[in-house]
């Protein structure tokens, strides 16, 4: 991870979108800066506040590509997604189901998690008949944060408060509308509050507990 003293407009026109950065104790960030890290969605993580360990737990901010599966149920409402969000410009892989015949939701939630956790997507959505059974799925899945919602607010808190990785939905409790919306909340919601950030640690430590 990157470090700076300070942090420019030149510095902050370079940092890779989604980037999350490491500003030193008593460093300073100039006003242009501040806007240009906004617009490309850079996350800075104040040295002492929380460590770089901690800081590279943070999901991704600028998310370009989206592993998206459902059961049997959410078969319409998942290809409604794929639509719209290739529409938004991402690279989304579709991992089924397209049958149907009955899948079993934790190798549905599996498919997705697996992926997020490699660092193959930077984001998952597991739609299934109400999302309960998919984010307990994935939670197994080590390194993944995921989060049933059926509200916008619902969905901003997951990520910026809690660093949720894989998104799950109910088809039978969200219309299509309302998943874009979620969706969309979902995508573009960062977390950048350092002391929300040091949390992630403890839920990765919680995950090598017997």
């Amino acid at each position: 991870m990157k470090q700076f003293d300070i942090i420019t407009e030149a510095d902050a026109r370079v940092l890779p979108r989604g980037e999350t950065v490491m500003l030193s104790r008593g460093g300073h960030i100039t006003p242009l800066a501040q806007d240009t890290l906004r617009d490309r969605r850079v996350t800075v993580v104040q040295e002492g506040r929380a460590s770089a360990d901690e800081a590279s737990l943070a999901p991704k901010a600028d998310i370009r590509s989206v592993a998206i599966a459902s059961d049997h149920t959410g078969i319409k409402l998942r290809q409604q997604l794929i639509t719209f969000l290739r529409g938004r410009g991402l690279a989304v892989q579709d991992l089924g189901t397209d049958s149907a015949d009955p899948v079993d939701y934790p190798d549905v939630a599996a498919s997705v998690a697996v992926l997020v956790a490699r660092g193959e997507a930077d984001a998952g959505i597991v739609i299934d008949g109400a999302g309960i059974g998919s984010a307990i799925a994935a939670n197994k899945v080590k390194g993944v944060r995921a989060v049933m919602a059926t509200t916008e607010l619902i969905a901003r808190y997951s990520r910026e408060h809690n660093g949720a990785n894989v998104l799950t939905l109910g088809a039978t409790l969200v219309n299509p509308d309302e998943a874009r919306a979620i969706v969309t909340t979902w995508l573009t919601t960062a977390m950048r509050e350092p002391r929300y950030i040091r949390r992630l640690a403890k839920i990765r430590d919680l995950e090598g507990r017997s």
